[in-house]
């Protein structure tokens, strides 16, 4: 029995992917291209300026000290490919990041010292590190801390070209979404970087696969079509790199195209982010992997490129289905969405219809984040429907979200509507039919309605199953007083919110937060039954 439904999970999974991705799985591991080792192409020369990038905090904190996910970890005793490190860990070793990261000019000796000790102990083509990915970003990361002014050594310039090399004969067109999106950026860097044919032809791939895939990633609101803010911030980044690189070598046909994409991913990153300036914690996000808001348009403005838009108080990014409503203190941010693209689900939480609230600046809901990739009991639970703030039937997920990146049932978002009533009030609603597969096929509805002092939230289920709505707090945030019908909350500064539900009695649970990989933050759930089919919670500020 375990065995036909494990069959019928894995059909709901594998039906929706691109014949590429299924063919071209087997296809790229049972290819074993030889590394081109002949001599690098002439380097060429820049006739523009190259400006500061985006920068992230330092991840070197001692000669060949490594500091990645909030875990320490030495050269010395770990080498390069250690499997006591989980597989995120040791890809961080390998991109060189710490190369264009904050203060990198007093690093400059510990770089040049770890460059070399990477090209020696890692032979091409062999290893986690020349996997496609981390080759990809290493390739750019190398080439950035070049163009800052720093010397390359020539051992790491004919590098350079090798990977590249070997990059081209690796796109993974198996797993398409962000992976390919950057190794077409990492032949574009190189193409513009070195001269000659090998070069252009470089170059030329790098474009085709770019082409494609910013039409493809890139939505009409300016959000990646993985829904995730955190690798929507990624995407802008990669963008914003491209823009530059391309001045630095004259492509000014090649910035005139990519420009135009780039003010709306600005506006779609500062629609989905709080007060605070940091993002809203939707499908696979956390702080410290993309570079920060401040960071990205402090870039943006060193292009000369518009970064301030009044965001209207009612903002519906329509093609990413997100809704932002602001009045008075009250910040909310909804996920009205897909759950992603039907073919790379990876990243997708089962989180339809969640919510994340900030009022006077202060986080108040928040959903999970994530502290951990891989395939264990962890990452499935931080993607699950009940660590987000929205409704689940029966302890089911909205989403059939399985192992590390799979997903099989798909939440669908239905009859949408987003706008301002008679009374003046903000509102959305939508419904979604995540849990159709349970007996009486219930469908969830929820109904957000924000005044200036009052968030009203209204969950109603189509059948007689057992529901809940929850609700996660802020670790900032204390309850200091719980009723039957009303909860006292307490945010930082002593200002006082009222929860009351006009329903059922709201009981509360311990839980955990994510905001960054490794860490695990206490704080409580507020749980709300759902007996009758119906039931209401309304946030109001004293």
């Amino acid at each position: 029995m375990k065995r036909l439904r494990d069959a019928a999970r894995l059909w709901r999974t594998v039906r929706h992917l691109r014949p590429v991705q299924i063919y071209g799985r087997p296809l790229f591991w049972l290819a074993r291209p030889q590394p081109d080792l002949s001599t690098a192409p002439k380097l060429r020369k820049q006739c523009g300026s190259w400006q500061v990038p985006a920068r992230r905090a330092p991840s070197l904190i001692a000669p060949q000290c490594f500091w990645f996910l909030n875990e320490a970890g030495s050269l010395a005793e770990l080498g390069w490919d250690n499997p006591a490190k989980a597989k995120l860990w040791r890809y961080n070793q390998h991109y060189f990041d710490d190369l264009n990261a904050e203060a990198s000019e007093e690093r400059l000796g510990w770089h040049k010292v770890l460059m070399r000790k990477w090209i020696s102990a890692n032979l091409p083509g062999q290893g986690s590190g020349w996997e496609p990915y981390p080759t990809s970003l290493r390739i750019v990361n190398w080439i950035k801390w070049a163009l800052a002014g720093n010397a390359l050594p020539e051992e790491a310039i004919a590098s350079l070209a090798v990977q590249t090399r070997w990059l081209a004969r690796r796109l993974e067109w198996h797993l398409l979404g962000n992976h390919l999106f950057s190794n077409a950026k990492a032949l574009i860097f190189a193409g513009l970087y070195f001269s000659g044919k090998e070069a252009q032809s470089w170059l030329e791939c790098g474009l085709n696969v770019l082409k494609r895939e910013i039409s493809e990633q890139i939505g009409p609101d300016g959000g990646q079509f993985e829904l995730s803010p955190m690798y929507h911030a990624l995407a802008l980044e990669d963008m914003l790199d491209l823009i530059n690189i391309a001045k630095a070598f004259g492509r000014k046909d090649l910035v005139t195209s990519w420009l135009t994409h780039v003010p709306l991913m600005l506006r779609w990153l500062q629609v989905m982010s709080h007060p605070d300036g940091y993002l809203a914690f939707f499908n696979d996000t956390a702080f410290g992997i993309a570079p920060s808001n401040t960071e990205l348009s402090g870039y943006a403005r060193r292009l000369d490129i518009k970064t301030k838009e009044i965001v209207p108080a009612l903002t519906h990014l329509e093609s990413s289905g997100y809704v932002r409503m602001e009045v008075g203190k009250f910040t909310l941010l909804a996920d009205l969405a897909q759950i992603g693209p039907d073919y790379l689900p990876g990243h997708a939480h089962a989180d339809t219809l969640s919510f994340e609230l900030s009022w006077a600046g202060h986080r108040i809901f928040v959903n999970s984040g994530i502290s951990e990739y891989g395939t264990g009991p962890e990452r499935l639970r931080q993607r699950g429907t009940a660590a987000h703030n929205t409704v689940i039937i029966e302890g089911h997920n909205s989403s059939e979200v399985w192992s590390g990146f799979r997903v099989g049932r798909r939440a669908k978002p239905l009859a949408v509507t987003v706008g301002v009533d008679g009374s003046g009030a903000q509102f959305a609603q939508a419904a979604h039919n995540g849990y159709r597969h349970l007996p009486g096929r219930p469908l969830v509805t929820r109904h957000f309605e924000l005044k200036k002092s009052r968030l009203l939230i209204i969950d109603t289920i189509s059948s007689k199953a057992q529901c809940e709505a929850r609700f996660h707090l802020h670790p900032s945030v204390i309850v200091t007083s719980i009723t039957e019908d009303c909860v006292l909350l307490e945010v930082p500064g002593g200002q006082q919110l009222r929860l009351l539900s006009c329903s059922e009695p709201l009981r509360l649970e311990g839980s955990t937060w994510h905001p960054e990989f490794g860490v695990s933050i206490p704080n409580y759930c507020l749980v709300l039954p759902i007996h009758a089919g119906r039931a209401s919670l309304s946030v109001e500020s004293k």
